[in-house]
């Protein structure tokens, strides 16, 4: 079943309760497009997490859940979740995040240890959203709180006014 993966684990690393002032279906939408538009975009290390180490890029590699594993969000993948979104809005959307760090020196990248993470948002009643960040592995240069804050701000910058607003975090694990 597309946007839920089998396996997520019960136990996470951080979850936060977020209001929106969009409906589930509207937000979904703004959400995989803003996941689809992140995908493979170089940032500064700065821009992820509040570690300011210079000369260094993040890349992102998002997927999301069908089954027992993660598709990548190219554009065929992100049309097809967003004609799905068309039909029925979903209850929960499980999505995988490949956090690549490269260090730059003399125009050349090299590679360091990634962070993979999982993320899964459950829509519940009156506009809230629970999101549940699971650290797989990784040296966790970038938090569960880093990556929280980093998607709530993207998706909030596609819009005019705030489409996602952070209540107090419920769990730190």
């Amino acid at each position: 079943m597309i946007g839920v993966y089998e396996n997520f684990p019960e136990n996470t690393h951080r979850i936060e309760i977020l209001k929106s002032s969009f409906s589930d279906k509207k937000l979904q939408e703004k959400l995989v497009r803003t996941l689809h538009e992140i995908n493979r975009k170089p940032f500064g290390l700065e821009e992820i997490c509040h570690q300011a180490l210079r000369k260094h890029t993040v890349i992102l590699e998002v997927g999301i859940a069908e089954g027992k594993s993660f598709n990548y969000m190219d554009d065929e993948e992100t049309k097809r979740v967003l004609n799905v979104l068309k039909k029925k809005s979903f209850r929960v959307m499980d999505f995988f995040v490949a956090v690549r760090y490269y260090k730059v020196k003399d125009s050349q990248k090299k590679p360091l240890r990634f962070d993979y993470y999982m993320l899964r948002f459950v829509f519940g009643e009156n506009c809230s959203v629970e999101l549940h960040v699971f650290h797989e592995r990784g040296p966790r240069h970038t938090s569960p709180e880093d990556i929280v804050t980093f998607l709530v701000n993207r998706v909030n910058e596609t819009s005019a006014r705030k489409i996602l607003k952070r209540t107090e975090p419920t769990e730190y694990l």
